[in-house]
Formats: structure tokens, C-alpha cells, sequence
């Protein structure tokens, strides 16, 4: 399977040759790019080949900012060691890529701390096989993280710039996993769902139920919960006989969720 680079362009949807059949939400128009494997480069990951002596400071962030702070699951740690980093964030920035801090990557967003990527990934407990929903793509270095462990990602940007961006990285990298939308992320994607875990790196004010809603019985979701520019809680919530059982796990500062109602 290979990536799939969804554009939504606010009209009905369409279907191009070579569409490998996916749904996409009624009112959409999508198009779908894709890219022969021949012209991709490498697996998931893209190996630590010529990446310009990156993988000894990614193999540092593990020890020093992972492992020493209690990030436990060999899974999380083995994708956070795969997954190149500086290829998310901006040129000037490369060499602070693997520095313990978020770092901006334009349109008033970042991309998070390692840390926070990292626990939050551990947080989901994501099991191979699993099929993902992220809502905020950013850079799609989460994404990338998560397509280690997971069957399959589909995650959604509202920012159309960076939906883009991050899909041309994503594919650069070879990732054959990845299904990446623009579009409002606090409605998920229906036309998937029900997904097994569900990630949120926005924060909304309160819970979207659209996405409680698309986490399948026995599935989790993990999201920042709280006001605008104020600290927010890191919740766990797992869905058990159409309940929510629901923890805060850690107070946290991301940008605000937009879209929605």
C-alpha cells in the first residue's frame, strides 16, 4: 500500500486513476499522489545512511532524554531511534533538531519535545497491525513515530501548507503506511473509523465527541485538554462498554485545537 497524499479541496469527491479505493469524507474532493516504490527511498524510517551523523545524536536523545527519564517500551524507544528527526523541522534548525525543546516549524506551530512525543506514544500503547488516527500533523514526525509501530496512520492537518509539507517528507522517507488529509481534524475521519487509538497533538477545550465516537471498544486516545494559552492535562481516556474511562496523566502547553463547531 502505498502513501496516499489526500488534498481536500471543499468539493464532491472524485476518483482518479490508479485510486487504490480508500473512502474520503462525502463533500470532499481528494487527490490522490503516488508514488511508484521504485522511487522511494528505503522503508519506513530511511535507514541511518548518509544522514549526515545524525543517528549518533538520535541515539543520545534516546539515552539522555528517553530511557534516563523513564520511557520504558523497547518499541517506542526503537522507533524514536529510527524515525530522522531533522528531516521535520526547518533547514536552519537541523542542528538543534535532537536538542530537548519544541522547535517552531512555521504557520504558529511546532513540533513537540522528544519527550512529550515520546510518552505520548507510549502512552497509546500501540499494537502492530493497529490502525491510527492522528488529528494535527504538523511536521509528521509524530506520524512518522507512530507508522513504526502501527499498521497504518492516517492523520489529518488543518493547516494546508503544512498537510503538504509534511506529506512530501513523509514520502521522501518512504513511509508506505501513512494516509495524510487536510482538513479539520476536530470531526475526525469517519469514513475510516473505527480506529484502535486515537492521538491528539491540538488541544482543545474539551473533548470532540466526533472522535470518541470513532475510537473502536477497547481502543485509546490520548489528548491535551484545556484552555487557550493556559496549562492544559494530558489525558488517557480508554473506551470500555461505550464508556470513557478517562486520566490525567501530566499538565502540558500545546497550540489550540481550531476548527470544529
Amino acid at each position: 500500500m502505498l502513501l496516499n497524499v489526500v488534498r481536500v479541496l471543499c468539493a464532491h469527491l472524485i476518483r482518479l486513476p490508479g485510486d487504490p479505493g480508500a473512502d474520503y469524507p462525502a463533500g470532499m474532493k481528494a487527490r490522490i499522489l503516488c508514488m511508484p516504490v521504485a522511487a522511494m527511498l528505503g522503508g519506513c524510517g530511511g535507514g541511518d545512511g548518509g544522514d549526515g551523523g545524525f543517528a549518533a545524536e538520535r541515539e543520545r536523545m534516546v539515552e539522555r532524554q528517553l530511557a534516563a527519564r523513564g520511557i520504558e517500551c523497547a518499541r517506542v524507544l526503537d522507533a524514536m531511534r529510527a524515525v530522522p528527526r531533522h528531516e521535520f523541522v526547518p533547514d536552519e534548525l537541523r542542528a538543534a533538531a535532537y536538542r530537548d525543546r519544541p522547535l517552531p516549524i512555521g504557520h504558529d506551530q511546532t513540533i513537540s519535545q522528544p519527550y512529550i512525543v515520546a510518552f505520548m506514544t507510549e502512552q497509546l500503547a500501540v499494537s502492530p497491525g493497529d490502525r491510527v488516527l492522528e488529528i494535527g500533523t504538523g511536521s509528521g514526525y509524530q506520524a512518522a513515530v507512530l507508522a513504526e509501530l502501527a499498521g497504518h496512520v492516517h492523520t489529518i492537518e488543518i493547516v494546508e501548507p503544512l498537510a503538504d509539507s509534511a506529506a512530501a517528507v513523509l514520502e521522501h522517507l518512504g513511509y508506505e503506511n501513512i494516509t495524510v488529509m487536510a482538513g479539520d481534524g476536530y470531526r475526525g475521519w469517519p469514513e475510516h473509523a473505527p480506529f484502535d487509538s486515537i492521538m491528539v497533538t491540538a488541544a482543545p477545550e474539551r473533548i470532540p465527541e466526533p472522535l470518541v465516537d470513532q475510537l473502536r471498544e477497547g481502543g485509546r486516545m490520548v489528548i491535551p485538554v484545556g484552555p487557550v494559552g493556559g496549562v492544559q492535562e494530558l489525558k488517557v481516556l480508554r473506551k470500555e462498554e461505550g464508556g470513557m474511562i478517562r486520566e490525567s496523566v501530566m499538565p502540558v502547553r500545546f497550540v489550540p485545537m481550531t476548527g470544529g463547531p
